[in-house]
């Protein structure tokens, strides 16, 4: 190949991932505080995790692929379980500090799980975002009467890419350890347990 069209290719490529990347977005992590006198009264009976397959799942090896749910730490798989066991980790973490009297389930349904690929997380430098969204609800484990109506949660979160996450794996860090502790303290922070971690940031990312 010639150094012109090898110089023209890799010209291309760079557009191309400008494009995908795009101009810095605004990103956050929001949610409807629990009452935390209400929240005192409740222990944990269980949680519920549901990953509907409605949504879409990507296993393109692009930098942004266009899906709900975007995954690559785990082995080739079921996405949708995968997701569900990391929500579900996390939900538990988050809420293991409730301690009162009353049981209860906090049911949790997955609308978006895009984490980067490893193709991105390679190549970006400060760039990229875990974006994680939910809805919790919270019942009463004996009688089911709805304590907290389905509410819209949001988790969203800097990837670490290229240097910083190399740097980060040899730590011992990973995307899932990352999202899982993310996850978990917006959980406490949502249920009054643990500091307020609600925010926004802006950063090149989907």
């Amino acid at each position: 190949m010639s150094l012109t069209r090898r110089a023209a290719l890799m010209g291309l490529t760079g557009l191309a991932l400008a494009a995908c990347v795009g101009p810095g977005a605004s990103f956050k992590t929001e949610y409807t505080q629990v009452p935390p006198v209400l929240a005192a009264g409740w222990k944990l009976g269980d949680v519920q995790v549901s990953v509907p397959r409605t949504l879409t799942a990507s296993e393109a090896k692009t930098y942004l692929p266009t899906a709900d749910i975007v995954w690559r730490e785990d082995p080739m798989g079921d996405r949708y379980a995968q997701v569900e066991a990391i929500i579900e980790t996390a939900v538990r973490r988050g809420a293991a500090g409730l301690s009162g009297g009353r049981r209860v389930i906090i049911a949790v349904t997955v609308t978006r799980f895009h984490a980067l690929t490893f193709e991105a997380e390679q190549r970006f430098e400060n760039a990229g975002v875990h974006n994680i969204r939910l809805v919790a609800q919270v019942a009463d484990a004996a009688t089911g009467e709805v304590l907290v109506p389905p509410t819209p949660i949001r988790a969203e979160l800097p990837a670490l890419s290229g240097k910083a996450m190399r740097e980060a794996r040899r730590k011992g860090q990973s995307q899932k350890s990352m999202i899982t502790d993310h996850v978990a303290k917006t959980v406490a922070g949502w249920l009054g347990l643990g500091p307020d971690v609600r925010g926004s940031f802006s950063r090149q990312g989907n």
